[in-house]
Order: C-alpha cells, then structure tokens, then sequence
C-alpha cells in the first residue's frame, strides 16, 4: 500500500505537526546535501583524468558553495513553516539572510576560480610572469569582494547610489588621511606592473642604506632582508622616488686591478704585458667578448702600474670571487715568470756631496 504523508500527518496530534514537518525538512535537505557532495566529487574525480585543467578549477570552485546552498535554502523553507506556525518576528529576516547567504556563496565561488586560475597562470612561468599574474588576481579578487558588498547592501535594502555618493564625499577625507596608505598601494602596483625587481633578487638603493634580497612583496611595504639576515621592511612608496639597482640581472661583473711593477723592472713589462692579456683571453671563466684590456697606465711613486680590465662568465658573488683569485695568482706567476716582483711603496733618499766650508 503506497505510503500517504497526509494521512500520516493527519493522524498525529495537530500541535506537533509543524515539529515534524521542520524535521523532514531537515532531513531531505541533509540528504540532499550529502548526495550532491557526493555527486559533485564523482564527476571531479571524472574531470580530473582529462587534459585540460579548467572543468577541475571550476567544479573544484562550486563544491563547497553547492553544498552550503542546498543547506540555505532548506534551512529557509524549515523557518518558514516555524514562522507559519509561531508567528515570532525574529523569522521574518530569513529571506533576507538566504539571499544574502546565496550571494556570499556565488562571491565565494568566483573567488575560488580567481585563486585556481591564478594558480594555472603561474605554472605557465616561462610565458607568463609569475607577478604579474599575482598582482592581476588580487585586483580581480578586490573587485568581486567590493561588487559583492555593494549587491548585498542593496538587497538588505541601503541605496548603492547613496552608498556610493556618502563614498565620494568621505572618499576625500579618507583619501587626506590615507594619502600615505594609497601612496604605497599604487607603488605596489608599479613594482608589480614595472618589475624593476621580483622575489629573490638582490637589489641595491644608492640613495638609502637599502641593499639585501628581496623575500616578500605586498601592497603596502617589501620586506627585504639583508646581508646581516635582518628584514627591512620598505613602504612600496619609496620605489617611485629612488634609484634601484638590480645586480641580479647583470650578465657579467666585472674585474678591474692595477698591478705595479718596481721602477727595475720596466723592461719587462711589455712582455709581462701580453702574457697576462694571453692567460685572460685564455682563461675559461673570462668572458672574451666583452672588453678586455690589459695597459702600461703610469708612472706611479714608486712602481710602475698596468692594470687588467676584463669580465668574468659568471655572476654568482662567491663563484666571482674564486674566478677572481686564480686570475690574480696567475699574473703573479707571470710576474716571477719574468724575474719581476711587484712593488710595494718605497721611499729613497739621495745625499749630495759634503759642503765644504772655508774657515779663512
């Protein structure tokens, strides 16, 4: 015999009815929650086998927004059969509050493609910059919230237009006060739009005492760290205004000595000269195509200079500085080569002849 729920219900006493009706509520929207759960992540395991990544993102986005859905508008049908019921002016608000829920919901899942778009973009980094991509999602993301704020204050009933005009006119007086904030905020965005420099670059400011390793970029300050492992923590507004040196970004550095013979050795400097220059171009870690000079320079007090002007292959500091030492003790092996020495600062002092002084 086929199962009547009016008949069910008629026969239950009439005060409790509306108990049991918020409970079947209750409980078909409880399974209709666990069952969509459970379908959604079937068909996500389903998409996950195929190439592209874009139905994943976005089933991956609804999920959880589906399923908190399904609960608002259960919950909203169990109240209104309470409110039927007991009349009590605190349920009156629960469509304002599932709307508002469904909004929050719909936010929520734009937000959730943002954030997995903003992921895809950033596996892409030899197309797309890793920074740029990240500046752009948190522009979208600002946007989506402050939309969502804006429609849900209308559906509340507040004027967006009033809102919005109430916003221009307290805009000036929070932007005075502000001025410093906003100030950062737009130097954030030509940091990240510009790219004078991104996370892991050593930079360098010659006008502040700002030099170490860039960790973290936000909206308002870049914490950089130094060569002592402390953080500096710059305000984003200080980049518009200052010159910033990026040493990561060069393609060589740069060796430059002047090496001085004893004023006895100066017939051997033009050999010395060209063997030096020879062991340079030579060398594997110089670069070749880059200048690279090795001149007699002067007549200095007490030596006799040439100097060495080349580029090493290399950009790393510690690997610089190895490359650095092997060229320095091969032109003093050059030098002993040549039974020259260096010199090193000397002073002579020449006495003249006796006066001789007539006593007559």
């Amino acid at each position: 015999m086929m199962f009547n729920l009016d008949e069910w219900l008629a026969g239950i006493d009439r005060e409790w009815i509306w108990v049991v009706k918020v409970f079947i509520v209750v409980l078909i929207t409880a399974f209709t929650s666990f069952f969509a759960k459970r379908l959604l992540a079937r068909v996500h395991r389903k998409l996950h086998q195929t190439p592209t990544r874009w139905d994943d993102i976005i089933l991956g986005a609804m999920m959880r927004p589906v399923t908190w859905i399904v609960w608002l508008v259960g919950l909203d049908i169990a109240v209104d059969i309470i409110y039927a019921e007991t009349q009590g002016t605190i349920f009156t608000y629960s469509d304002s509050i599932r709307d508002v829920g469904v909004l929050v919901c719909i936010a929520w899942f734009v937000l959730g493609i943002i954030r997995g778009a903003e992921q895809e973009f950033g596996r892409e980094s030899d197309k797309i910059d890793k920074h740029t991509v990240v500046a752009i999602s948190k522009l979208v993301r600002l946007a989506v919230i402050v939309t969502a704020a804006l429609v849900i204050l209308q559906t509340l009933g507040f004027s967006v237009s009033g809102v919005l005009a109430m916003g221009g006119i307290g805009g000036l007086a929070v932007g005075f006060a502000a001025k410093d904030l906003l100030a950062n905020f737009f130097g954030g965005l030509v940091v990240y739009f510009d790219r004078p420099f991104v996370i892991g670059d050593w930079i360098r400011s010659p006008d502040r005492n700002i030099e170490g390793t860039v960790e973290n970029i936000g909206w308002r300050v870049t914490m950089i760290r130094d060569f002592q492992s402390r953080p500096l923590y710059v305000p984003n507004s200080v980049f518009t205004t200052i010159i910033v040196e990026n040493p990561s970004r060069m393609a060589n550095r740069r060796i430059y000595e002047t090496i001085g013979l004893r004023y006895s050795d100066l017939t051997s400097m033009d050999k010395g000269v060209a063997e030096v220059e020879a062991m340079l171009r030579s060398h594997d870690e110089i670069d070749p195509d880059k200048t690279l000079m090795v001149n007699f320079n002067e007549f200095a007090d007490s030596s006799v200079d040439f100097f060495i002007y080349c580029f090493t292959r290399t950009t790393l500091w510690v690997k610089f500085h190895q490359v650095k030492q092997d060229v320095m003790l091969r032109i003093a092996d050059i030098i002993e080569a040549n039974d020259a020495e260096i010199a090193f600062p000397t002073s002579t002092i020449h006495i003249g002849e006796p006066i001789e002084i007539d006593k007559s």
